[in-house]
């Protein structure tokens, strides 16, 4: 049975604390099974469905635990939960557990792999969700989502992305496919810029350089941009992804599961020395390792011209407490523009970011049940509207396309003139292994280890390997 829950657990930011100390370093062999034991649940085989979960809840105090990363979107699902979810469930705490970005994965399969957790709604990446079925590791939802969930109400490619597995086509949705999570927070990356210092957006991708080169040379002080590129999960492979979407690059071709070649031809090629050569050098100095943190802090202090953010990450640009643009949020949005990546002379695809919620399978089942009940009522357009206004980036249809949601962030309407746009990495269970490649061999063109064409070759060596190995 769950541990009974306990007053006085002490502040959110204390949990979280403790939970960084406790997957830092990520933990192996016994050391996991032994916090695990103390922590969590055990299990595998689940008796709660969607016909009888309802009848499985609780009615004693619970916790509900999800873990993700550290970032303003997981304070504000909590915040959700606990000021919105307790109306209906009154007897239920939620506690969103946070871990660096770069030990997100690991604080997550680490557990995984010892058949034991101290969560039960995992927040996976879109691309972790092939990893997490083909090991089992979380409930299959095919029959609720059928029963619960009203599926036209969403972007296919929000379903696709974080729901299903396999995909027909990756970041598309199958109807026939089978589901393990639904969406919880949808994002891209998108353009910001100093509007009160650069009058228009760029025409494409070439005329952003050249400003955010022109800008630099007239602000002394000021980069022409700041973008993460760091070597750690996505860290610099979402830039190359983006240059490579602009100039009519491909990742892979998923259909013969052939990566070199692809990655690796004239367009990639063309698109791995425009991000090292032009781009690079319109950046800080220092900035090798910049993740979305370093991004959002050149820009509240005015150090760059334009920034590439994950849209999630963009409410901290408009907090005065933060920023040094301004003393209130419209002065700051008065100098601020907000845009979907420029599109590019070749192509237009941008990379397609946001996580899905799932369900342990090794929680017990109250846990399952009130995972599932949390589910089902997070997916309502009601709470879908109120999530926006915390931030949150809902999958639903009706709400993402209302006005109410393009006027509570100027941010809101990149979000949505991306849609059409994105594209997601690889579905896939070697996703981690195929990430880590392309992050590392990028970072190091970006840092200057590698040339930009020997990097782009040795990824696709790599690559290619693991995914022969995989066939």
């Amino acid at each position: 049975m769950r541990r009974p829950d306990s007053p006085g657990n002490g502040s959110a930011a204390r949990r979280r604390r403790r939970w960084r100390r406790a997957v830092a370093p990520i933990l192996t062999g016994a050391m996991a099974a032994a916090m695990l034991t103390a922590c969590g649940g055990a299990g595998g085989a689940s008796d709660v469905t969607a016909d009888n979960f309802t009848t499985k809840l609780t009615d004693e105090p619970i916790t509900l635990r999800f873990i993700w990363f550290e970032w303003p979107p997981a304070h504000a699902l909590e915040k959700l939960a606990n000021e919105h979810y307790k109306k209906v469930r009154p007897n239920v705490t939620v506690e969103v557990n946070t871990v660096p970005i770069a030990q997100w994965h690991d604080a997550i399969f680490t557990q995984f792999a010892a058949r034991k957790t101290n969560f039960d709604v995992p927040i996976l990446d879109s691309q972790y969700i092939g990893e997490a079925v083909t090991n089992g590791n979380i409930l299959e939802l095919t029959d609720f989502v059928g029963k619960h969930v009203d599926r036209s109400a969403y972007n296919p490619a929000f379903l696709g992305a974080y729901g299903q597995y396999p995909q027909a086509k990756t970041g598309e949705a199958d109807p026939g496919a089978k589901m393990y999570g639904l969406p919880l927070m949808g994002d891209t990356w998108a353009m910001v810029w100093r509007k009160d210092l650069i009058k228009e957006a760029p025409a494409d991708w070439d005329d952003m350089i050249a400003k955010a080169a022109a800008c630099q040379r007239d602000h002394p002080g000021m980069s022409g941009l700041a973008f993460q590129q760091a070597n750690a999960t996505d860290g610099a492979a979402t830039p190359y992804a983006a240059v490579s979407g602009a100039y009519g690059g491909r990742l892979w071709d998923a259909a013969g599961k052939k990566v070199d070649g692809v990655i690796n031809d004239a367009a990639g090629h063309e698109a791995m020395r425009i991000l090292v050569e032009q781009m690079k050098p319109l950046t800080a100095k220092g900035s090798g390792n910049w993740f979305i943190d370093e991004v959002n802090a050149a820009v509240n202090q005015g150090k760059t011209c334009y920034a590439f953010q994950w849209i999630g990450a963009m409410p901290g640009l408009l907090d005065p407490k933060q920023s040094t643009l301004g003393k209130s949020r419209e002065e700051i949005a008065g100098k601020l523009g907000f845009a979907a990546l420029p599109k590019g002379k070749k192509s237009d695809a941008i990379p397609l970011g946001g996580m899905g919620m799932h369900v342990s399978k090794y929680a017990d089942s109250p846990a399952q049940a009130e995972a599932l009940n949390f589910m089902k009522w997070f997916q309502s357009a009601d709470v879908q509207r109120v999530w926006a206004g915390l931030g949150g980036i809902p999958g639903r249809t009706d709400v993402v396309n209302s006005p109410e949601f393009l006027q509570i962030a100027p941010y809101n309407k990149a979000f949505t003139e991306s849609l059409p746009r994105l594209r997601d990495f690889w579905n896939l269970p070697e996703y981690a292994k195929l990430m880590n490649i392309l992050t590392i061999n990028v970072n190091a063109a970006l840092n200057g280890t590698l040339a930009p064409d020997a990097a782009l070759n040795k990824i696709a060596r790599e690559q290619q390997a693991v995914l022969d190995q995989s066939r």
